[in-house]
């Protein structure tokens, strides 16, 4: 406004005529129309910046439209998050929810189709820091943000970086309050004469578990279970079968196709669990979601509360 100001002002030495006026006045008015008009216009976005668990800074001048995922867990987090329109190409193991199946499969971490992703001109690609193959992506121009998940925290905060990425961060809340919901529900469902007996939870059929500092070892907690495996030991240590033997769990967790040949292992044949089949073996869609860090982690702690209730009725 201080140009208008300007315009207006008159020389006291030199009376402006009735036609300096009306041309003041109308410069006055164009000035003022044209600051309405500016006002009028949308502020220009801020780009996204977000920095991935590689320590690699991305910039993003709009939500990503296309959308590789390269992990189940983060597959399911666009979904949950209502991206999943964008998903354009995802791993040959994401196959939840049941409307993926429709989407190129794309190899895993470690024999990703490069090629394939880069035909589908991807915004972003969606992977875990290991995926090492990758690389050749970034090469070719591609956003690789490359996110690690170990634990609940790692896991809203993913939820958190893939809510920036798609433009809808309050969706963030809704989702985890219903985890914290199920986690609830869940806990409320063990019997108290489960409560602080020691677990085993093999990963696949072994040698890793699931150590105290998981995010299953912290479901099981929060399921009033205790762990044999401590947290010392990282999240997903490699164990000597010894290991089990000495540790003597009250119980044992895994894919259901291991159990029956666990009796057969060095020293396991004589382990309580085993003995008195105080297992819980997983069909595989079960145990997949169980071992995957995203948002269906308050539907696996029930899952994992099912089998602790049958147990605590025997």
């Amino acid at each position: 406004m201080g140009e208008a100001h300007q315009l207006l002002a008159s020389d006291p030495s030199n009376p402006p005529s009735k036609t300096r006026r009306s041309r003041a006045r109308r410069a006055f008015l164009s000035v003022l129309a044209f600051t309405a008009t500016l006002a009028a216009l949308p502020a220009a976005a801020e780009p996204l910046v977000l920095r991935d668990d590689r320590g690699q800074e991305h910039r993003f001048s709009e939500p990503p439209r296309r959308i590789v995922s390269l992990r189940p867990s983060l597959t399911e987090s666009v979904w949950a998050l209502g991206g999943g329109a964008r998903l354009v190409g995802v791993d040959r193991y994401s196959d939840w929810p049941a409307e993926l199946a429709k989407l190129p499969r794309l190899g895993g971490m470690e024999d990703a189709q490069i090629e394939a992703i880069a035909a589908l001109r991807p915004d972003v690609v969606l992977a875990a820091p290991s995926a090492r193959s990758l690389d050749r992506l970034e090469a070719l121009g591609l956003r690789v943000v490359r996110l690690h998940s170990e634990t609940h925290a790692d896991v809203r905060r993913n939820l958190e970086v893939v809510a920036r990425l798609l433009g809808t961060p309050a969706e963030v809340q809704r989702v985890w309050a219903r985890i914290e919901q199920d986690l609830e529900i869940a806990a409320r469902r063990v019997p108290a004469s489960m409560r602080g007996q020691r677990v085993y939870f093999e990963i696949g059929g072994g040698p890793y578990a699931a150590g105290a500092s998981s995010f299953i070892g912290q479901t099981l907690v929060r399921l009033g279970m205790s762990n044999i495996v401590p947290s010392t030991m990282g999240p997903f240590p490699k164990l000597n079968p010894e290991f089990v033997v000495r540790a003597q769990p009250d119980l044992i967790m895994g894919p259901k196709r291991e159990q029956a040949g666990m009796a057969d292992r060095p020293g396991w044949g004589a382990l309580a669990a085993i003995r008195n089949d105080r297992r819980c073996g997983f069909e595989t869609a079960q145990y997949d979601m169980l071992v995957r860090p995203g948002p269906r982690l308050g539907e696996a702690a029930n899952v994992l509360a099912d089998c602790l209730a049958r147990l605590g009725r025997s």
